[in-house]
């Protein structure tokens, strides 16, 4: 039996793509700003800057779940899953602000994989 994807759905999954591979950029770009910050004396803005930017980008993530599943018919799923990297990212802000690196590095590759693997899970789709 064949489903037939409506047009604001295939847009509202097109947007969660997107969004979700904006986030993993940003995230991969936190992790060469990291290494800045050993070594550039600019690095520590950077990844400063950086830091905002992949919180923007996983709020988006957030709005992008939801237009895909409330207006574009699609599944309620990706809503938990950008929901979690909210409170991941969230968390990395304090981690970071604090200068907790034990934790803060750890769970930057842990987003960093998820991320990769939540994009590999909407590109099958």
């Amino acid at each position: 039996m064949a489903t037939q994807v409506t047009a604001p759905a295939r847009r509202g999954l097109s947007f969660l793509r997107i969004a979700i591979a904006l986030q993993t950029l940003t995230i991969f770009l936190q992790a060469v700003s990291a290494g800045l910050l050993l070594t550039a004396s600019y690095g520590e803005t950077l990844h400063s800057v950086g830091a905002r930017v992949m919180y923007a980008a996983t709020m988006l993530y957030v709005l992008a779940a939801v237009l895909a599943w409330k207006p574009g018919g699609g599944s309620p799923r990706p809503i938990g899953s950008a929901s979690g990297f909210l409170v991941l990212a969230s968390a990395q802000v304090v981690l970071g602000v604090q200068h907790v690196p034990s934790v803060h590095l750890p769970l930057g590759v842990l987003m960093f994989g998820l991320s990769v693997l939540a994009l590999a899970r909407v590109a099958r789709r």
